[in-house]
């Protein structure tokens, strides 16, 4: 891929959302697979990708959310988030339409909040 301005760094390109997973770390492959896995139950019609560089779901080739990855955590990220209802305030992000949830552990998914934020983009 080329990069978006002269002297960014060039994003990875991936062929697969799978070949991006198996390019994260032990830890964050563990979260990734937890994730999927909570997906694939709440929104079976969404199909991983991989976008940007990120892996990501699209129902009707229209990005709904994605998994962004650093060393440390992961980022579940909502690409409408800024509209969507947070009671329990998960959600950061100071974007115009993004937001995600940060998660450390499998204890930061909070499937019943999670389930909810993903069901208001279904």
């Amino acid at each position: 891929m080329k990069a978006a301005r002269s002297g960014s760094p060039k994003m990875k390109a991936y062929s697969s959302f799978s070949e991006w997973k198996k390019d994260q770390s032990p830890t964050n492959q563990k979260l990734i697979r937890a994730l999927e896995k909570f997906v694939s139950e709440t929104a079976p019609h969404f199909v991983s990708t991989v976008k940007w560089g990120q892996g990501c779901w699209v129902s009707a080739d229209v990005p709904k959310i994605y998994i962004h990855a650093e060393p440390d955590y992961v980022q579940l990220g909502f690409y409408a988030g800024s509209s969507l209802k947070d009671p329990k305030k998960l959600l950061r992000g100071s974007a115009k339409y993004v937001r995600h949830v940060k998660i450390r552990t499998a204890k930061d998914i909070d499937i019943p909040a999670f389930t909810d934020l993903l069901r208001q983009i279904l």
